[in-house]
């Protein structure tokens, strides 16, 4: 027995005990966070001065939604989608470093697909994979992390979109899985902060390509935590003279902005537009800067709320932002009562390292360095020990 289920038990029990009570309070929340929203809904201009106000004197880290033009409260109806497209999508997973195995190595894996909407042809996927070896796994205080790993990944998917692009029929949507925002290499040791600005460098020369492209690209994040525009909304609540202490008040804490807008949006309504407010807004400047909207991908009786994340190059043409909002929950309708975007899942599909493909990678690895005559590491005892299934109990 791996848990201790009678501990954990009478733990549920202590959880279940609150949880009404829990709920309660969230619900009181929630409901005023949307009478927040209303009746802040058209004072636009008042917001953004008191969110500026607060990055500029009380806490300029603080994230949360800036509006731009339309109302808090819009919901924008389902647009009609152009006839011939190209919509691309790319995904990526990797084989993180392990020290416990035969071979120190590491693995970025990229899949991508393109489809000709409104003609017959098939889609067509695609796989690019780097393997990092040797000293391209290490910084000066180790092996990379997981963080800088994970920003070749998401430079990589960026990088593969603008190659398909280049030679895609337009017009081109092209989207990722989760945020636009690059993540990851800002807190470490010196070496991997000059990391994240060394990709965030390529990454932003990247999106400048789509945009050359006149590419309608985003990320899409399916089910998403934040609470971008309920951290606006307790700005707008807190009195002036309280906004010195705005970094320690949360009178919203616990609400959504996925559960805010499931009240404001039907089924295939997408919301208003806000800018990204953050500490690393200033590294997207004029047309790169970060946007995101809400769009309801559900179905009747089961709303679905999705974020999508988009540069103001996009924001600022109607028409692209029809197209992307069409085009999206056209590409989720395909997943029926699990709405997310066809092409997207099948880039997933096609990205995922399997075990059995880890497996082969360290057999090639293996292979080579005996062939010419090197010695080959070995299992920790900890991981020999996982992979002998037969193993007993001392004494048995």
């Amino acid at each position: 027995m791996s848990l201790d289920f009678q501990s954990i038990r009478q733990q549920i029990q202590q959880l279940g005990e609150t949880a009404v009570l829990r709920e309660r309070e969230l619900g009181e929340r929630r409901r005023t966070a949307l009478d927040l929203l209303d009746s802040n809904a058209q004072d636009l201009d008042g917001l953004k001065r008191k969110v500026k106000d607060v990055v500029r004197n009380h806490d300029p880290s603080i994230r949360c939604a800036l509006p731009v033009k339309e109302s808090l409260t819009t919901s924008t109806a389902l647009p009609n989608i152009p006839g011939e497209l190209t919509v691309l999508a790319a995904d990526g997973s990797q084989i993180s470093p392990d020290r416990h195995a035969q071979v120190n190595f590491a693995v970025v894996n990229v899949g991508s697909i393109q489809m000709r909407r409104g003609t017959p042809e098939a889609p067509v996927t695609e796989i690019a994979s780097q393997l990092l070896y040797d000293e391209q796994l290490y910084s000066t205080t180790g092996t990379i992390s997981e963080a800088t790993l994970a920003l070749k990944r998401d430079l990589h998917e960026r990088l593969v979109l603008g190659k398909l692009a280049e030679a895609a029929q337009p017009p081109v949507v092209a989207f990722t899985d989760g945020p636009m925002e690059l993540w990851g290499g800002k807190g470490g040791d010196t070496e991997e902060r000059a990391n994240y600005q060394e990709s965030l460098t390529n990454y932003l020369e990247a999106l400048t390509k789509l945009e050359m492209l006149n590419v309608i690209t985003c990320g899409y994040v399916d089910k998403p935590a934040a609470n971008l525009v309920v951290r606006t909304l307790e700005v707008a609540m807190t009195p002036q003279a309280d906004l010195a202490e705005i970094k320690k008040m949360h009178p919203l804490r616990g609400v959504t902005d996925r559960e805010i807008f499931k009240e404001v949006l039907g089924i295939e309504e997408r919301s208003a537009v806000f800018a990204i407010q953050s500490q690393s807004a200033k590294s997207y400047q004029g047309s790169l800067r970060l946007h995101f909207f809400y769009l309801n991908v559900g179905q009747a009786g089961s709303p679905y709320i999705s974020r999508v994340e988009v540069p103001a190059w996009v924001v600022e043409n109607p028409g692209y932002l029809d197209c992307l909002h069409a085009v999206l929950v056209e590409q989720c309708r395909v997943m029926g009562g699990r709405p997310y975007p066809y092409l997207l899942h099948r880039a997933h599909e096609t990205a995922v390292v399997k075990l059995s493909e880890k497996e082969q990678v360290t057999s090639m690895i293996t292979q080579e360095l005996r062939q010419r005559g090197l010695t080959v590491g070995e299992l920790s005892s900890k991981q020999s020990a996982k992979q002998y299934e037969g193993r007993k109990r001392y004494g048995s």
